[in-house]
């Protein structure tokens, strides 16, 4: 098969309504991750995560509100993070390894030469690699977009055969279904237009900072690459088996 498969998932996806992480949850991705690559399918996880690992390591009530607290209580929780994911992936059997990056890697050649080699690096040992942006030196995590870019940066990077973005909304509307009663969901994007810019609407998430728009811009990113991208619901992981079975759930957005 050898089909690689990029899976991002944000914060929302994997932290309960207090902001703290929810090891549930984590342990059912770890484990749903683990089966695809038994079964075949080389797995990248894009993951948000760590200021809400951080909060909670740190007992803090509320998100930090400045780029110095952010990025510090980032440096903790990506520890904590990556302890969790290494002890529920181990379960399974499974290597995993992190990668942090930050928006110069992207844009300048010979990082991103590096960047690319090393995943496909890991990809050869049968390990999954955990990638999230380095949020205790970058400044960037506005335009990424709580990672959504960086997962679509990511899929073009290693000409991934697909990227599953998994998120607090089951797909694209037409416009905001928590605000609108008559919002149609759109279930295959055959084209990225206006139209469906336009659709692009804000984040309702208390804990993650990226909404449609980002999404769309990182289908835009995907797509252009030839890369296949999915928008669906986070609320159960177990959907990912859907997604790749090909059934009708999330919104498809076809590569080029």
């Amino acid at each position: 098969m050898n089909q690689t498969i990029v899976i991002k998932v944000g914060s929302s996806t994997i932290t309960h309504e207090t902001g703290l992480l929810n090891l549930r949850k984590i342990e059912l991705l770890a484990q749903v991750l683990s089966d695809l690559n038994n079964f075949g399918y080389n797995i990248v996880l894009v993951s948000s995560g760590a200021i809400a690992a951080g909060r909670g390591k740190m007992k803090l009530t509320e998100r930090p509100d400045t780029l110095p607290k952010k990025q510090a209580i980032a440096s903790i929780g990506q520890c904590e993070l990556m302890y969790i994911y290494d002890k529920f992936f181990s379960q399974y059997s499974k290597v995993v390894a992190q990668m942090l990056l930050t928006k110069r890697v992207m844009v300048d050649p010979q990082l991103r030469e590096n960047a690319t080699n090393t995943i496909h690096t890991l990809l050869s040992y049968h390990a999954i690699p955990i990638i999230n942006e380095n949020d205790s030196v970058a400044t960037d995590e506005i335009i990424y977009g709580d990672n959504d870019t960086l997962s679509a940066i990511t899929a073009k990077l290693i000409k991934a055969d697909l990227l599953i973005i998994l998120s607090d909304i089951d797909g694209l509307y037409d416009k905001n279904p928590n605000l609108h009663e008559d919002a149609v969901f759109i279930p295959v994007v055959e084209e990225i237009n206006e139209t469906i810019e336009n659709m692009g609407t804000d984040s309702v998430s208390n804990v993650g900072t990226g909404g449609m728009h980002t999404k769309i811009q990182a289908a835009k990113i995907a797509t252009e690459a030839g890369c296949d991208m999915v928008i669906a619901s986070g609320k159960d992981i177990r959907i990912l088996y859907d997604v790749l079975d090909g059934k009708a759930v999330g919104t498809l957005f076809k590569g080029k």
